[in-house]
């Protein structure tokens, strides 16, 4: 018994790794706007930041003359929990090791980039920020020529912090409303709106609900989604609207009106219940 127990545990979990995350559970029924934001957040590769890369197959060795393949493997990055507090400009923790002393052996070493606070101007949302940022955090915000071009232009595996997903959500939905802060100064609110509306074309008001959410948030969203779709209606609700239908084909005066304003006043109604409170003479 025990046995085939451990067999049938072995299949499903075989079973299990051939399915995709959004085959399992719940996450199945996650809409298509969610897959396209989680592709560029987590499957698409991101720009190279610590590394060169060299274009072309093949190259010739300098000193050799040999013809060698070229490889551009990434390196691997660690991404502390700080990283989404701040717009560290993809960069990240570095780990390897390092040879200080010719004599001794290697030692393990955190390469972590310098952080710096500032403040930065956000034209859409019409506010200053202060941030966590980076030396190229600050390289690429004036490359763009602004905080919201920076935002709106850089996919997500780039940006990578929630903090910089979360505000280019914003951004979008201000944008999708016609730049509301700016209402005091309408000339103000135009020329905003004309300078960034071109980056809607690249989001659906339904990919721009979905876009900056976690995974959790995501099946949290959904979930709370289906609950209010299938939320059960009270039958007492029912009975009392079929009810003052009923009074009301009869011809009955105070049955006429919404079931709110019935429902609100004490009305003849109250006093058909047999358990209610009795007027005092």
């Amino acid at each position: 018994m025990a046995s085939r127990i451990q067999a049938t545990a072995r299949q499903l979990s075989k079973t299990f790794k051939k399915k995709g995350r959004f085959e399992i559970g719940i996450a199945s029924e996650l809409p298509t706007a969610y897959k396209k934001f989680w592709r560029e957040w987590k499957v698409l590769k991101p720009a190279a930041v610590h590394y060169i890369p060299q274009e072309g197959k093949w190259k010739r060795d300098d000193i050799t003359g040999e013809i060698l393949p070229i490889q551009n493997i990434p390196i691997p990055l660690k991404h502390p929990a700080e990283i989404h507090e701040g717009i560290w400009g993809g960069e990240a923790v570095v780990k390897g090791f390092q040879k200080r002393d010719p004599r001794r052996r290697r030692v393990p070493h955190y390469w972590v980039p310098v952080l710096k606070r500032t403040v930065v101007k956000s034209e859409v949302l019409n506010t200053h920020l202060s941030v966590t940022v980076t030396d190229r955090t600050i390289s690429l915000i004036n490359d763009h020529y602004g905080f919201d071009h920076y935002l709106l232009k850089t996919p997500a595996c780039d940006l990578v912090s929630m903090l910089a997903l979360k505000l280019k959500k914003q951004i979008l939905i201000e944008l999708m409303n016609g730049c509301p802060r700016h209402a005091h100064d309408a000339q103000k609110q135009k020329e905003v709106y004309e300078e960034y509306k071109t980056y809607l074309t690249s989001y659906t008001p339904e990919e721009i609900e979905w876009y900056g959410l976690t995974w959790y948030e995501a099946l949290s969203k959904l979930a709370k989604q289906k609950e209010a779709a299938n939320r059960p209606v009270p039958l007492k609700n029912m009975y009392r609207k079929n009810l003052i239908e009923k009074l009301k084909a009869a011809g009955i005066e105070e049955a006429k009106g919404s079931p709110d304003e019935i429902s609100n006043t004490t009305s003849w109604l109250s006093k058909m219940n047999p358990f209610g409170k009795k007027d005092e003479a």
